[in-house]
């Protein structure tokens, strides 16, 4: 076990290291450049689809609705890297890293346009009539490769168990099991039947489901966040110096904190935003595919209002909540920073609440997010006949989580859900002439 865990160690510093960062940093980059900066140009648009259209019926194929295809991908992408994540990269990388958080979420929005609109070109029927896509349909239908979109659906349906089911059975367990004294037994039951009722359904209850979970969610979490930081609105600009100066010229040792260097803070802040809106990954088209649109781009834009929401508006609440309570250097990290944050932030137990609260919506709604990355990776492997017998093994592993010790398995499959990048890049890049013929075509007909 000690060698497994010493060679993940070691092909974990190259995946969530400076060459994927690169990789993934100057995808989204040339992404910018070539859609002519598409995240910027497009988000009013993106924002009027989403939230102007919630209701309203589209026309097309596709088995949900699109906003429960966004719904669906924040469920998953929202998660305990939004409250842990984030307090990891300020905690080590300290305020400058919340600068390149940002960064990472601009870009992000750009890449996960283009993965959504190529793989919705590409998407095609399972044998049930269930809409399939992502970056195995791509590398298959588009590009001649089958055989690399065999490698990303294997690593996402064996990644799926770990970082999308287990680590987060595992948290909802932890965080019950310290503020209530709930046994993880028990919280392993009653998450597998909260789970089976939804994803039993398949996509259509999921998306049901999802549609109205994140809203709930998202606004209970920034609600309690955002009030933190009207309250402390005076040192606003004081931190936004701080993360502008710690950005481009390091952060001084304070007190209990060790110090941090621009380096740190890059790759740190660039790294947990990357990790939490799963931009570049290939695991939002997956749902996205499966949504009712007349266009490829048309759902596309919801990709951009979903890295908006992840990094954008959640994940800075959490950085700004940190900051402005004045526990970043304290020593803390991880879920215990932003606890303590909130807790100092909010009078009596609320913030502990509200905290407690989000690591347990949060990492329930990616479980059930994530079940269905996973089943998709299972379908393309072994066809249609394999989504209920997986969903099944879902379940169960979904107990073994909870109530398991989990830090080798949190490493492993940090380590393969970051290397469904490389397949999917592939897909992304080789399929750019596409991405840019079918911009034209949409921004070329009259806006209905």
């Amino acid at each position: 076990m000690q060698q497994i865990a010493d060679w993940n160690s070691w092909l974990n510093g190259y995946v969530w290291g400076w060459p994927m960062i690169i990789l993934l940093v100057g995808t989204g980059v040339l992404l910018t450049l070539l859609t002519g900066l598409a995240q910027f140009r497009y988000l009013g648009r993106a924002l009027s689809e989403v939230l102007g259209k919630i209701t309203q019926k589209s026309k097309g194929d596709g088995s949900v609705t699109p906003f429960q295809a966004v719904s669906t991908a924040l469920a998953s992408t929202v998660g305990v890297g939004n409250i842990a994540g984030v307090a990891t990269a300020i905690g080590i990388g300290g305020p400058g890293a919340l600068f390149w958080l940002w960064v990472s979420g601009v870009l992000g929005m750009c890449t996960k346009y283009a993965e959504i609109a190529i793989a919705m070109h590409y998407r095609e029927k399972d044998s049930t009539g269930t809409m399939r896509g992502g970056a195995m349909y791509i590398l298959k239908n588009g590009l001649g490769l089958p055989w690399l979109g065999t490698v990303f659906a294997l690593l996402t349906a064996v990644a799926a168990f770990g970082i999308g089911n287990m680590v987060q059975a595992n948290s909802v367990a932890g965080a019950l099991n310290s503020s209530f004294g709930v046994s993880p037994s028990v919280t392993g039951i009653v998450m597998v039947l909260l789970t089976a009722v939804v994803i039993l359904g398949g996509i259509k209850r999921i998306g049901q489901f999802t549609e109205y979970l994140v809203p709930f969610m998202a606004i209970l979490y920034l609600g309690g966040g955002l009030t933190i930081v009207a309250m402390h609105a005076g040192d606003i600009p004081r931190i936004l110096g701080q993360v502008f100066d710690g950005a481009f010229s390091g952060t001084a040792a304070t007190g209990g904190f060790a110090g941090s260097t621009i380096m740190m803070a890059m790759r740190y802040g660039i790294a947990r935003g990357l990790f939490s809106n799963e931009a570049g990954l290939g695991s939002a088209p997956m749902v996205h595919a499966a949504a009712v649109t007349d266009h490829p781009v048309r759902q596309a834009m919801y990709g951009i209002f979903e890295v908006f929401v992840d990094t954008i508006l959640i994940c800075t609440t959490t950085g700004l909540v940190i900051l402005l309570t004045g526990v970043w250097d304290q020593g803390l990290g991880g879920a215990a920073l932003s606890a303590k944050a909130f807790e100092v932030g909010l009078p009596g137990t609320w913030g502990s609440l509200i905290v407690t609260s989000g690591v347990m919506l949060f990492a329930y709604s990616t479980v059930v997010g994530w079940s269905y990355y996973g089943e998709t990776g299972a379908v393309y492997l072994f066809g249609a006949r394999a989504a209920v017998p997986y969903r099944i093994l879902w379940l169960l592993f979904i107990y073994l989580g909870a109530v398991g010790s989990l830090h080798l398995v949190w490493d492993v499959a940090d380590t393969l859900n970051g290397l469904m990048a490389i397949p999917n890049l592939v897909a992304v890049l080789m399929s750019i002439p596409l991405l840019l013929k079918l911009q034209r075509e949409f921004f070329a007909k009259p806006r209905s």
